[in-house]
């Protein structure tokens, strides 16, 4: 069976697949201890790097500047007052299908906004089909596509559980991939900041030593996560690839932050029981591919519809196993609803 599937792995290898588990050419020691994952991340980063410059046409200087120097872009008043108050009042009214995701002792609850969804979300639409909008997340995932989009809460410490996994320092994957906040509460160490080591998504000697040594020792040890090649990075890794310390970023409600999580990131420690919401995106693409794409709308809806099914597909499959998918229904119809109400729908059910 191994053999049969030996075509299929070495064809991943020019995609953004990434799991040292699941692919065992991608997981070889041996073509490992050869280069293999690093070639992989300087060949990624090269093409990457090619995109940004193409889809980098017409953006502000100083946030193209602060993009490639520190990794991340912070555009603070991005709506104006009335379009920004809108917005969170369509989120506080939407009624649509809301899925959970359990990590240690976070939630995190997501709506997909859609083509069904967006009508009832007028001013959202409005921002996330802007050329400003656009324009900046086109350029950061150097991908001529729109982003997937999701009304998204964070709620810290609401059940119990272990640590959020996500609440340590990561890098998403072995190239350039991109993620947005658009905060709709205040973002601050109560609940949680977007927290990110600044520069850390630019290649040096000692990160790609230190991806090197990685990649020959996660097929053999390691966490989960690590394995599935998003590699987790402890305060003695980061010493060693000589970073300083990371940063949370507590910006205000109607701040815009889009990332590129290829540097290490993770979601910040919230000192007590709470909630932040944002839309939040993110936008991925083969790494290997030069050409950055075409924006044609029904590829949007192909995205969505694919999404939709996929999730779908997860759920039929965990049913089948007696068990909830990652991504699983909640009762639910908005991110906000309180959690008890959810817990006592789903025991009612």
């Amino acid at each position: 069976m191994k053999l049969l599937l030996l075509p299929v792995w070495f064809v991943q290898l020019f995609t953004q697949a990434k799991s040292f588990k699941s692919n065992r050419i991608i997981g070889s020691v041996m073509l490992n201890r050869c280069g293999l994952h690093v070639a992989r991340i300087i060949l990624a980063q090269s093409i990457m790097r090619l995109r940004f410059e193409l889809l980098g046409f017409g953006i502000d200087k100083e946030q193209k500047r602060a993009y490639y120097r520190d990794g991340f872009i912070v555009v603070k008043d991005a709506l104006p007052q009335p379009h920004f108050n809108q917005i969170k009042s369509e989120v506080a009214q939407i009624k649509a299908q809301v899925r959970e995701c359990r990590q240690g002792d976070t939630l995190t609850h997501r709506i997909l906004i859609d083509e069904k969804t967006q009508q009832a979300l007028p001013a959202c639409t409005t921002m996330l089909q802007s050329e400003q909008y656009l324009s900046l997340h086109k350029f950061a995932s150097g991908k001529n596509n729109r982003p997937v989009s999701y009304i998204q809460t964070i709620k810290n410490h609401f059940i119990d559980g272990p640590a959020d996994p996500q609440k340590n320092l990561h890098s998403d994957t072995f190239h350039p991939t991109m993620k947005s906040w658009y905060f709709l509460d205040d973002c601050n160490s109560k609940n949680g900041p977007f927290t990110y080591l600044p520069g850390s998504q630019r290649l040096s000697l000692a990160r790609l030593k230190w991806e090197y040594q990685k990649s020959i020792t996660i097929s053999q040890q390691g966490d989960p996560y690590s394995s599935n090649g998003s590699f987790r990075a402890t305060p003695e890794d980061l010493a060693s690839m000589g970073f300083g310390d990371a940063i949370g970023l507590s910006v205000p409600a109607n701040t815009l932050v889009i990332a590129n999580t290829h540097g290490f990131h993770r979601r910040g420690d919230a000192s007590d029981r709470s909630m932040r919401t944002e839309i939040w995106s993110i936008s991925r693409s083969n790494p290997f591919n030069p050409f950055p794409g075409v924006d044609l709308p029904a590829l949007t809806t192909l995205q969505n519809r694919a999404l939709t099914w996929y999730r779908e597909y997860c759920d039929r499959k965990a049913l089948k196993s007696g068990t909830e998918s990652s991504w699983h229904l909640v009762d639910a119809e908005n991110t906000l609803e309180d959690e008890t109400v959810i817990q006592e729908n789903k025991q009612a059910a």
